[in-house]
């Protein structure tokens, strides 16, 4: 089967024919940044906020944007579209990347570089019944990335470590402490539970606001749950009754297990339950 059709700098092409030149400054200094949006049943959930958060993220990079929105949900069309056709997908992760473009090597921002644009999609397969019925254990570690996590940087290597160590051990998912306080987990935002009431670390520069950040908060006003943004200690991630994960692939998960010990009663909880049937029932609107 041919590679699947992706779009870069005006051209649509195979996958393996996408090539960018070595002095992309996203290639040598991690200059740029992407979006990841979720597809189902070939319907992008919450387009408008993932691409807010890319312009937001573009904007704060001093990135000009490459395209208008319109233009960009034409793009994903041609690639998606492609996907499906050839082969038979309709649930994808659509993966947007801009870097800030092709220029002599040198730190300070090129004065006439263009900016590299590349679209991509993949197959989405959400987490299996039986994770969800699971649970998944954690790690935890201490947050060692820059102080800008709320943009949606491709510089990753802070992530990739956390992600690595989680991997290390068995775990799915890093999740991070800076001077002990929850910040996210290395590719997922990170709620707690207590007493029935949903608590997530307030947005800020330290955390990247994940578009299911607001998503969460929206259906735990429609499902009748507590919910409050607060900075949450150490000891409240660790005496919680449910300690949740949310991302786009993840959608959310339970954390049963942290650090070998384990959360509430170590089975998903009944927030999660709710949560987790609200969100399938969202995604599928």
């Amino acid at each position: 089967m041919q590679d699947p059709l992706v779009y870069l700098n005006g051209v649509f092409a195979p996958l393996s024919e996408a090539k960018i030149p070595v002095l992309d400054r996203g290639f040598i200094f991690g200059d740029g940044v992407y979006e990841v949006i979720p597809m189902y049943a070939g319907k992008l959930f919450r387009a408008r906020q993932h691409m807010a958060r890319l312009f937001r993220s573009l904007a704060a990079v001093s990135i000009a944007n490459p395209h208008s929105e319109q233009e960009w949900m034409a793009l994903i069309a041609r690639v998606t579209s492609a996907y499906t056709a050839d082969y038979a997908v309709s649930d994808q992760l659509v993966y947007m990347q801009v870097t800030r473009g092709v220029a002599r090597r040198a730190h300070a921002f090129p004065k006439d570089a263009e900016p590299t644009v590349f679209i991509m999609t993949n197959a989405f397969t959400p987490p299996a019944a039986e994770v969800c019925d699971n649970g998944v254990a954690c790690i935890t570690v201490e947050d060692q990335r820059w102080l800008r996590c709320d943009i949606k940087s491709i510089s990753l290597l802070g992530n990739v470590l956390a992600a690595q160590q989680a991997a290390e051990q068995g775990a799915t998912e890093a999740i991070q402490f800076r001077d002990g306080f929850l910040t996210e987990g290395a590719s997922s935002n990170v709620w707690v539970v207590k007493d029935g009431k949903l608590m997530g670390p307030p947005t800020n520069a330290l955390i990247l606001e994940g578009i299911r950040y607001g998503l969460i908060a929206e259906l735990c006003a429609a499902c009748n749950i507590p919910f409050e943004a607060r900075r949450i200690a150490r000891n409240d991630v660790f005496a919680a009754d449910e300690v949740l994960l949310s991302s786009a692939g993840r959608e959310v998960l339970p954390v049963v297990a942290l650090d070998g010990q384990p959360v509430g009663n170590g089975k998903p909880g009944p927030v999660f339950r709710r949560l987790h049937a609200a969100y399938q029932d969202a995604k599928r609107a």
